[in-house]
């Protein structure tokens, strides 16, 4: 049976990177349109009036030497804005673009706009295919690249997903984010999933890099049996992190501030780690787009989470790097 991503991985799965690759940092970017996150899924009425502000993300990560990689949806992938700011980086080597299917936005538009259909994975076979081909198609054309990673929007993997990718050409996967759990909204279930990337399946040609969420705290080697149990108590959960005992932290700047985050990095780096996956979506560079970013004062936050993250991977010796060096050390390319 061929091995799914919403699976978890055969045992000695794990990848390894070549010699002299060390450990290292990819930036990566949920690109995509503004919506209510609190609102029902809608296929029209988005916005997309940060994609101006693309422009300066980009001149701040070349003025730290980060080359992020650019997950772009299909209201992204179409936008001349988006094109010229993200293509003019792409252009230059400053920077990279992916897939990030959001099926509610993306044609042909042939299922009922709903929670459960938002999950690409959840859709019949066929339709999640012609949305994805349709997507990867617009990507190339228009930033004259073949995408290389792909991100699923709200990480909705499903059983088809993997056969996709390989059918596409497309290599590298980072959709599974480790440690949550998305079943209660029609999701996937990646409570148990490892952090670190993994061969997908038994050929070595489909490689998975989950996004870095670790546990810090006492009891963090519990974390995988006890969060779960403590998410359904907020309030003795809440009690453990004051404590310092239990907490789960992601790698962004959206809910998470630069001291947790610094915590984090520990723990992945100390645990040996070879490669962390920092995320963040697009619409947070305008306040009031997303439950992160309120006013102008938290986007200066952001960026200042960004400084501080990557001044102490430096000083901890973990470089930026790229799709193109990890398809590269992997042995991809």
């Amino acid at each position: 049976m061929e091995q799914r991503l919403i699976d978890l991985p055969a045992s000695g799965s794990r990848a390894t990177f070549a010699d002299g690759f060390g450990q290292r940092a990819l930036l990566t970017v949920d690109t995509e349109e503004e919506f209510d996150w609190n609102g029902p899924f809608r296929s029209s009425g988005h916005g997309l009036d940060h994609v101006a502000r693309l422009r300066k993300f980009q001149q701040f990560c070349e003025g730290i030497d980060v080359s992020p990689v650019y997950l772009i949806d299909w209201p992204v992938a179409t936008s001349p804005l988006a094109i010229e700011i993200i293509g003019d980086a792409v252009d230059r080597g400053t920077a990279e673009v992916g897939i990030q299917l959001h099926p509610w936005v993306n044609p042909p538009y042939d299922e009922e706009v709903n929670s459960f259909n938002s999950f690409a994975g959840n859709l019949p076979r066929d339709l999640e295919r012609a949305k994805f081909l349709r997507l990867r198609d617009e990507i190339e054309k228009n930033f004259k690249i073949a995408p290389k990673i792909y991100r699923a929007g709200r990480y909705g993997l499903g059983p088809n997903t993997a056969a996709l990718l390989k059918e596409a050409g497309v290599p590298i996967d980072s959709s599974v984010r480790a440690k949550f759990d998305y079943s209660s909204h029609h999701g996937p279930d990646f409570r148990h999933h490892p952090l670190e990337p993994y061969w997908v399946d038994a050929e070595n040609s489909l490689l998975e890099l989950p996004l870095t969420t670790v546990f810090w705290g006492m009891l963090r080697k519990q974390g995988d049996f006890l969060f779960p149990m403590l998410k359904r108590l907020p309030a003795a959960l809440g009690l453990l992190t004051r404590l310092a005992m239990l907490e789960r932290i992601s790698l962004t700047p959206e809910g998470v501030t630069a001291s947790e985050a610094l915590r984090a990095v520990d723990i992945a780096l100390d645990d040996g780690l070879p490669l962390l996956i920092l995320s963040f979506h697009s619409p947070s560079l305008v306040p009031g787009n997303t439950p992160y970013v309120h006013s102008e004062g938290e986007l200066d936050l952001l960026y200042d989470w960004w400084r501080q993250i990557y001044a102490y991977l430096g000083q901890r010796s973990v470089r930026p790097t790229t799709v193109k060096e990890i398809l590269t050390a992997s042995g991809l390319e």
